[in-house]
């Protein structure tokens, strides 16, 4: 989705397996269902959007093992 405004009261929040040295992706639901997700170490930077299907996808993707092959042995 193209960048647009987003709500000055979003939740942003991150994994408690993040990084300990701050720098994680961060997630926020969006009205309507969506989500946003941006860098932590960059809370004013850039942002990407995704839909509810996009966002439900991708999740399903990762519950059923689908990005297993990108976490390093």
């Amino acid at each position: 989705m193209s960048e647009m405004e987003l709500p000055g009261d979003l939740r942003w929040r991150k994994s408690v397996r993040s990084n300990p040295n701050g720098a994680c992706v961060e997630v926020a639901a969006l009205p309507g269902g969506g989500a946003a997700v941006r860098n932590s170490t960059r809370p004013d930077g850039s942002y990407v959007t995704y839909t509810r299907a996009e966002i439900t996808a991708f999740l399903q993707g990762v519950h059923d093992g689908e990005f297993d092959d990108l976490i390093a042995p």
